[in-house]
């Protein structure tokens, strides 16, 4: 089966959510640096989404 450009996009926003949800538990047993290493992936997630969706080409984390 192959992957369209919306797959990916899905893909991508499901993994923000999940990683906001484990981001919020995290946080409500105090470990803080596992949540903020969660609230990055929930942010990188969610804009490579969009990157994706807008079909804006990137190569580099500074691109």
């Amino acid at each position: 089966m192959s992957l369209t450009s919306e797959d990916y996009i899905q893909y991508r926003i499901t993994k923000s959510k999940e990683s906001l949800r484990d981001a919020k538990i995290l946080a409500k047993n105090g470990s803080w640096n596992a949540c903020i290493n969660r609230l990055y992936y929930a942010c990188y997630y969610i804009v490579s989404a969009l990157v994706l969706q807008n079909k804006i080409n990137t190569q580099t984390h500074s691109g």
